[in-house]
């Protein structure tokens, strides 16, 4: 059946200012976009009334994580066993879906096929789910981030990442991971301020393993993401055309150049919201660690990236016990607040950029005749408040795909009420 919403307002995801009107859906798009109310006519169709709502495109988050279990450390979550771990991962795929992630980029999961399992069971009908892309576990280098073996415990399964071990060893690596299915390959280039020895100005991968990795997923025409906090690891990435840039924290005038020349192809997902929360929580402990001074240096360099106009884009590595899943939105706040952006700059970089970072951009993350039917019915306005997309009981009705997964409830909630056509049901 068609849905018509109507007397909407519409933040379509362009940029453009929002505006009273009406949006058809028929089957899983967008077929009708007015610019005023009572134009499309709503013959065969539900007719949701939204008394004011703003409809908007679904979000995508571009540094997502399903299967981090809200855990305080990278071995506690490679300690889940397999079997909890795969309901773990269907469980917070549907909430990412009951916050109005509509789309999800994957950035790793914590064992092989996680990822892959997961986005095929969303796909077939399976469980609820954002549209997702998923990646390979993080590839690393012994001592580097996420080989968590241990001298008398030297076990793969042990180890949050893959270790690698050279070019060829790599190349083995990536084409078990793409036998397996994945949309993009995971490097970790540099280190983390988590990691005894590695810390987030590390550099440790090397150009000969980096290009094997490149060479081996485009040949299967996938891409290659990256964990880059480092100035050098941020350089190497670009270099070897690695599309996704995780963090970038820490760069120089030649990174932000070469960035801001390769504006179009390259994007960046910073993940601020672990920094910020360990701060916040852990104060000492994050100080000692160096996060304060990570965090300056990252807030300079991407204010920097949005003023040359590179593409950030919401994705926090969320799934931490200090930043669990489901506060998400928290990066469109962070980034007003401290990047140089506007609200509108915000929504923007959650919706029609993340359509672009979806490899989808020519039909998804904005509300536009033709495009997926995925959005979201917002009780207020989030271009005055962005904290509206944080409370689940704000987002009146889910749409991904043409289909509710939550429902408007017309008859109870005060913002929706039926609309009076003669003749027709709402």
């Amino acid at each position: 059946m068609d849905t018509l919403f109507t007397n909407v307002r519409i933040l379509d995801g362009s940029g453009t200012a929002p505006y009273t009107g009406e949006v058809l859906v028929r089957g899983n798009r967008i077929a009708r976009v007015a610019r005023s109310a009572r134009t499309i006519s709503p013959a065969g169709a539900a007719v949701i009334d939204g008394a004011g709502a703003t409809l908007m495109p679904g979000m995508v988050e571009a540094h997502t994580h399903f299967s981090w279990n809200n855990a305080a450390s990278l071995a506690d979550i490679q300690k889940m066993p397999l079997e909890e771990h795969v309901l773990w991962c269907a469980r917070v795929a549907r909430s990412y879906l009951d916050h109005g992630w509509t789309s999800c980029v994957g950035a790793a999961p914590a064992k092989p096929r996680l990822d892959v399992v997961v986005r095929d069971a969303i796909d077939s009908g399976l469980i609820p789910g954002p549209r997702y892309l998923a990646a390979s576990q993080e590839i690393t280098v012994p001592g580097g981030l996420g080989d968590e073996t241990l001298p008398h415990l030297p076990f793969p399964e042990f180890s949050f990442s893959v270790n690698c071990n050279g070019p060829e060893h790599m190349r083995a690596i990536c084409r078990m991971f793409l036998k397996y299915g994945v949309d993009s390959i995971k490097l970790n280039l540099s280190g983390d301020n988590l990691v005894p020895h590695a810390s987030a100005k590390t550099h440790w991968m090397t150009d000969a393993e980096v290009a094997v990795a490149v060479e081996e997923t485009r040949m299967r025409g996938k891409r290659v993401s990256v964990h880059a906090r480092s100035a050098e690891s941020v350089k190497q990435a670009l270099r070897h055309g690695c599309e996704v840039i995780y963090h970038a924290s820490y760069t120089d005038s030649e990174a932000l150049d070469m960035l801001e020349a390769q504006k179009d192809r390259i994007f960046v997902a910073p993940g601020l919201s672990v920094i910020f929360k360990l701060l916040e929580e852990q104060p000492v402990q994050a100080r000692a660690l160096g996060y304060e001074e990570e965090l300056a240096a990252a807030i300079e360099s991407l204010k920097a990236m949005h003023r040359r106009g590179v593409r950030v884009l919401p994705g926090g590595d969320y799934g931490f016990s200090w930043a669990p899943h489901g506060t998400n939105a928290t990066d469109l706040q962070y980034f007003v607040r401290h990047l140089g952006m506007t609200p509108m700059e915000a929504i923007v970089s959650a919706t029609r950029l993340g359509g672009q970072i979806m490899r989808r951009g020519h039909e998804l993350g904005e509300v536009r005749e033709g495009h997926l039917a995925d959005l979201l019915l917002v009780d207020g306005d989030p271009l005055a408040d962005l904290a509206l997309l944080l409370d689940r009981k704000r987002l009146l009705a889910i749409m991904k795909d043409g289909r509710f997964h939550k429902a408007p409830e017309v008859a109870e909630q005060r913002t929706l009420r039926p609309a009076a056509y003669a003749g027709v049901a709402a």
